[in-house]
């Protein structure tokens, strides 16, 4: 049995676009929330902030704890893959520290990841993010922290 995970991710608005990895997978793509694994000894803060540079080649300043959600693969449409998957995610508001540098892949993108787009929020019911429910509290406004449980 495999170990319950943390996973830490950004939620990074600006000018009405939210950041996010653009992946693609044999469904065409598919969108997620910049961040990944909390390291042994790694504040979630630090996990964030290194994702980040990792994936979306920004650095971050980490602000208030939003959402927390767990993924417990086997009940997912990829529980195929991720059947024995159990993790935590906790979605934090991130600011970029400098707004004028451009968004681009990182040092050390996903397997998946296929680069970094800004996506109106408006927009986001017109693509495949992952975890959709977020993606519709964020784009009505509801930032009330809470905990989303198991769900897409």
């Amino acid at each position: 049995m495999m170990p319950i995970r943390n996973s830490a991710k950004a939620i990074i608005i600006h000018n009405e676009s939210l950041l996010l990895t653009k992946n693609k997978d044999d469904q065409g793509y598919f969108y997620l929330f910049p961040g990944g694994g909390q390291e042994k000894g790694e504040e979630l803060k630090h996990a964030v902030k290194r994702e980040c540079m990792e994936e979306a080649g920004c650095e971050v300043e980490v602000e208030d704890l939003l959402f927390i959600r767990e993924y417990i693969g086997k009940n997912h449409e990829f529980a195929e893959w991720d059947k024995e998957v159990h993790q935590v995610e906790f979605y934090f508001r991130c600011i970029l520290e400098n707004k004028d540098t451009p968004a681009s892949i990182g040092e050390n993108p996903d397997e998946n990841q296929v680069g970094v787009e800004w996506v109106e929020l408006s927009r986001l019911d017109e693509i495949r993010l992952y975890p959709n429910a977020l993606g519709e509290k964020i784009k009505r406004g509801n930032y009330s922290p809470c905990y989303l449980g198991d769900s897409n």
